[in-house]
Formats: C-alpha cells, sequence, structure tokens
C-alpha cells in the first residue's frame, strides 16, 4: 500500500481507536521477514518492542542505489507502526530517503500526538535506521 493510500485511509478515520485498529491492520499486511532475518544485525535498538529491519540494496538502471526494506515487530501496533514506514521509504533512492522527513509525514497522519513517549522513540530509532542505511548505500 502506497503513503498516500494510507493519508487518505487516515483522513477517512475519525476516531483514534479506529486509527489504531487501521495501524494494527497495516501490520497484518507486511510481508513474511524469514526467520532467519529475525537476527542481532537487523534488529533495530531503542524500541520498546522488538524490531527487525531486513535492508536490500539494487542500483537502478540511473546508477543510483534504491533500497528495499522489510521489517517485523513482536507488537502488533509496532508492525503497523513499521508498515507505515516501508510504505514511505521502501523502494526510494537513497537519496530520496535522506531528503524524506519523516516527523513531517508522521505529522500529516496525526501519530506525532498520538504515540507514547516510547513508542515514538521507538520510531525515531527505527527512522534513524533507515537513513543510516540510506547513507551507507551512498558511500
Amino acid at each position: 500500500m502506497s503513503y498516500d493510500d494510507i493519508v487518505a485511509d487516515f483522513e477517512f478515520l475519525d476516531e483514534w481507536e479506529d486509527r489504531y485498529r487501521y495501524v494494527i491492520e497495516l501490520g497484518r499486511t507486511l510481508d513474511p521477514l524469514p526467520q532467519d532475518a529475525h537476527n542481532e544485525a537487523n534488529k533495530v535498538h531503542g524500541c520498546v518492542s522488538q524490531v527487525w529491519l531486513q535492508t536490500t540494496v539494487e542500483k537502478s538502471p540511473d546508477g543510483d542505489a534504491v533500497l528495499h526494506f522489510k521489517g517485523d515487530s513482536d507488537a502488533h501496533i509496532v508492525s503497523g507502526l513499521v508498515a507505515i514506514m516501508l510504505s514511505l521509504f521502501s523502494g526510494q533512492t537513497a537519496k530520496k530517503i535522506l531528503e524524506t522527513d519523516a516527523n513531517a509525514a508522521l505529522k500529516q497522519l496525526g501519530l506525532d500526538e498520538a504515540l507514547t513517549p516510547q513508542r515514538s522513540n521507538g520510531l525515531a530509532s527505527m527512522i534513524q535506521r533507515i537513513k543510516s542505511d540510506a547513507q551507507n548505500a551512498l558511500a
């Protein structure tokens, strides 16, 4: 699902309870992360829940590094947040990932105000990891 589709769906849902249910449903749409990818190298540190991000990099015909992410969590709501981040970043060039203001995207969904401080910190760790992977792909 595209990030724009998620934004449109969020605008349709008025109640936060409905939005939370939707975020949980998004988590259920994640492609399964292979069990062997649940490892220390893929683990996102700084999250209260367990979160893993697997990154693959390919070159576009223009020679740009394009990053693809798969992710998983042991918590339903966090799996949904992973799905939102993947819709925003996966399939983008490293340069575009580094230019994307993830905080503005979260604010657009109202998630900046709706998440607990622990979830916000975990989300910041996830974004930092994605941007770090993009920076490494440029190097």
